[in-house]
């Protein structure tokens, strides 16, 4: 499924070494409604990235500085397995 993903800094404290705690919007593509919230964390969300999606690494590197912005960082269509959403709890009808 090809979704939006989209980061806003968390409220909760920083989990140290450089990792950011983050609540991660992730939103159909093709403009259906059905955002999810994930509370996640910059370490966590770049791995799950570099495993799960072909994404290049310059837009990785780009993505990641994005992410210690107060306004968050976005990656937009990015393809993502059925398995990998219902794993986060996105319900995949």
């Amino acid at each position: 499924m090809r979704v939006n993903l989209i980061t806003q800094p968390s409220n909760r404290p920083e989990a140290g070494g450089g990792t950011v705690p983050l609540s991660l919007t992730i939103r159909p593509a093709c403009g259906l409604p059905g955002d999810y919230q994930y509370p996640t964390d910059s370490l966590a969300l770049l791995e799950m990235l570099r495993q799960q999606t072909d994404l290049p690494a310059d837009v990785l590197q780009r993505f990641e500085k994005n992410l210690h912005a107060p306004l968050g960082a976005r990656l937009m269509g990015v393809e993502l397995s059925d398995g990998v959403l219902t794993e986060i709890g996105y319900f995949v009808d």
